[in-house]
């Protein structure tokens, strides 16, 4: 692996091989070029294709890294990636549409998600579990539409998950979950069923800290890049029963007793223009 934080020039080609490769909904054989070795080079990627992409980021997606990989990305226990106006959808009843690109990567996740009320804007000092929990407007039922050009994106590791839009190509969000600042984790219940059969089931406590605690990280995580959340801003927590692979025509949904549903029907993705 080559460590791209020097090399502005290669970091910007691997950004505009994933934002071409995603404006035309085509799958991508490989990782377009070296992968980064850190996770700071992975997030220059990410910045740069966020700046190449151009719509606005009106929200962020947490996801874990998986145990085994952390020592190679000095400890890290989770990744951030961004949601942009245009793939944030509001579930109303009826059935939303879920593009994949078809080829690559496609699965959905069952989320919780945090809408906030309040801005968490950079700064040096971190942030705590209180002051972020005061910034939380809502807490969502959701879900992650887990799509990328690189079917491999995983299997890769978090470096090229960073550098390929945090695997992320879209949340949608439900209904309210009611009583959750008073519910144990356990409490908050999932179930995912994809054409007729369930394919995962858990709770709120699996995510570690729950949604609150994705949400720490996620502030702190973009606090040290730079960035920050607004009041309005969505941040989908991370997976609450796993990683569900889809393809284009299946059905799905996704409940929880103390919110409701989303259904989904899942589409294939069409190129711009």
């Amino acid at each position: 692996m080559q460590d791209l934080g020097r090399s502005p020039a290669a970091s910007a080609e691997i950004a505009n091989r994933f934002v071409a490769a995603r404006r035309a909904a085509v799958a991508l054989d490989s990782f377009p070029g070296p992968l980064p070795a850190s996770l700071d080079a992975a997030y220059a990627v990410q910045d740069e294709a966020i700046r190449q992409w151009g719509a606005p980021v009106v929200g962020w997606k947490v996801a874990i890294i998986h145990p085994d990989l952390r020592p190679a990305y000095g400890g890290a226990e989770r990744l951030v990636g961004p949601v942009f106006a245009g793939t944030l959808v509001e579930a109303r009843g009826e059935t939303v549409a879920a593009p994949v690109i078809e080829g690559g990567f496609a699965a959905i996740e069952a989320e919780f998600a945090v809408r906030l009320g309040a801005d968490l804007p950079a700064r040096e000092a971190p942030y705590g579990l209180d002051e972020v929990t005061r910034a939380v407007d809502d807490l969502l039922l959701a879900v992650e539409v887990a799509s990328n050009p690189l079917a491999a994106i995983n299997d890769l590791g978090p470096a090229a998950i960073i550098s390929g839009f945090g695997n992320n190509a879209g949340i949608i969000v439900g209904p309210q979950v009611k009583g959750w600042r008073d519910a144990p984790l356990d409490a908050l219940a999932t179930r995912v069923v994809v054409d007729g059969a369930t394919v995962g089931e858990g709770s709120a406590a699996k995510v570690p800290g729950g949604p609150l605690g994705a949400l720490v990280f996620a502030a702190n995580c973009l606090s040290a890049r730079g960035l920050g959340l607004r009041a309005g801003d969505i941040v989908s927590t991370g997976a609450s029963t796993g990683i569900h692979p889809v393809r284009p025509g299946m059905g799905a949904i996704v409940s929880c007793g103390a919110a409701g549903d989303i259904r989904l029907s899942v589409t294939r993705a069409v190129g711009e223009g």
